[in-house]
């Protein structure tokens, strides 16, 4: 693993958020997209090298509608970027890892992505992000 790629945000309303989190980084977000797999719609903001990735649920099935009724907003996920997320994945499923992802699929941000289960993780969830080349 590389480095932190970002902290993900679980919010109930978008714009609302990114008013707040605009205020409170002074700076606008530089990316929204859609992530119709994840029935989610993201806000991405970056500050130096970290990066903020706010996310609102666009439907009731979706893990974020499910995360916030259940915990309600705040912090969803970690996220640390990888060179080669296949070989990561395997490196974690060896190491005894729970992946919610069988092989990595497309995420916000130009990203391959895969989960590690919270279970195996400390109650944490952990995203494995690479740039799609």
């Amino acid at each position: 693993m590389k480095n932190v790629e970002h902290i993900g945000i679980a919010v109930s309303n978008l714009s609302a958020a990114e008013s707040l989190y605009s205020a409170l980084l002074n700076t606008a977000p530089y990316k929204h997209e859609a992530v119709e797999s994840e029935q989610v719609t993201t806000s991405f903001f970056k500050v130096n090298q970290t990066k903020i990735e706010l996310l609102e649920a666009s439907g009731p099935d979706s893990a974020i509608a499910r995360f916030i009724e259940k915990k309600g907003e705040g912090i969803h996920h970690i996220a640390f970027e990888v060179d080669d997320i296949v070989a990561e994945m395997e490196r974690l499923r060896s190491a005894g890892f729970v992946l919610l992802n069988e092989t990595p699929k497309r995420g916000a941000d130009n990203k391959l992505v895969c989960f590690v289960h919270p279970k195996s993780a400390n109650s944490v969830l952990i995203e494995l992000c690479q740039e799609i080349k």
